[in-house]
């Protein structure tokens, strides 16, 4: 029987950088997330939670709290990028293994900035940079498990060279299973225009994490008809709390159940920027709807 084991993250306390005035400080999402009835967390953005491992672990400790997941992001169809992509990677995969935790999401850089719009490289990859991120990326996965023993969880993302559902299956299609593997984001894959349980059903085998967040389909479809940055559609409501979007989460849950795996749910709601005093009642709503949504294998603990 599978167990999915819900947790949740920084993002879905408006925390999108190490350091930001507009964002919960660190101490105060701990005591925050604990309060919501999970125990599992992602590190967030390098440098938001402490990066001392013994510190971090006993804030973690304090709270009841363990580490599911590092992130980071790549570029690695850029030409000579590894040793700059490799040095973030190392950071990253040190600390969460450090404190217990056993995967890295990593997650394509974006080819527009998403708070200004502007256009930072083509939006289409060539051939030859296909190669190179997915080569890349077995390089990466590799060296990241043989090195600190974390598994590499690929996050397609809006505004990103991996995105639509066609292009999350060319990654997968050229990837190797054994180092490299999916975060489905269901909210990513949703805004993009995707079909989350398609993508369960094509490569169950390679389902290997998953991030839990809901499109809100108004603003998805303006969000098209204008060509939105992603920051700026965030900031518009884009992403919303369940039930209120889609991916509809019982049967999204209940394919997963099905595959018969035990795999980490992260909850990850794009708030940012946001009211401090809006994350708390969110996540509490939100870990309340998902433990009564009909599906054994769902647990928090």
């Amino acid at each position: 029987m599978s167990n999915i084991v819900v947790g949740s993250a920084p993002d879905s306390w408006g925390v999108w950088f190490p350091d930001d005035p507009q964002q919960t400080p660190y101490t105060r999402f701990l005591d925050e997330v604990a309060a919501s009835g999970y125990e599992w967390i992602e590190l967030g953005p390098f440098g938001y939670l402490p990066t001392d491992p013994t510190q971090l672990l006993d804030e973690l400790g304090e709270r009841g709290l363990q580490l599911s997941a590092g992130t980071v992001f790549e570029h690695l169809h850029q030409d000579n990028s590894w040793d700059a992509v490799w040095t973030q990677i190392e950071d990253v995969a040190k600390l969460t293994a450090a404190v217990g935790g056993k995967h890295v999401v990593v997650i394509p850089e974006m080819w527009r900035d998403p708070a200004t719009g502007d256009v930072l490289e083509d939006r289409d990859l060539t051939d030859e940079q296909w190669r190179k991120k997915t080569e890349g990326m077995d390089e990466l996965g590799k060296a990241m498990f043989e090195k600190y023993g974390v598994r590499a969880q690929y996050h397609p993302h809006a505004d990103s060279h991996v995105d639509t559902e066609e292009n999350i299956y060319r990654f997968l299609e050229n990837t190797d299973g054994e180092f490299v593997n999916l975060c489905l984001d269901t909210g990513h894959v949703s805004y993009c225009g995707g079909d989350n349980l398609a993508i369960i059903r094509n490569h169950p085998e390679r389902i290997g994490y998953l991030h839990l967040k809901q499109v809100d389909e108004a603003v998805r479809a303006k969000v098209a008809a204008d060509d939105l940055p992603f920051g700026e559609a965030v900031r518009l409501g884009a992403m919303t709390e369940p039930p209120r979007g889609i991916p509809e989460m019982p049967p999204l849950l209940e394919a997963v159940a099905d595959l018969d795996v035990d795999i980490f749910a992260i909850v990850e709601q794009d708030m940012y920027p946001c009211s401090p005093d809006a994350p708390l009642p969110i996540a509490q709503r939100t870990q309340k709807y998902l433990g009564s949504c009909g599906v054994p294998a769902v647990r928090f603990r």
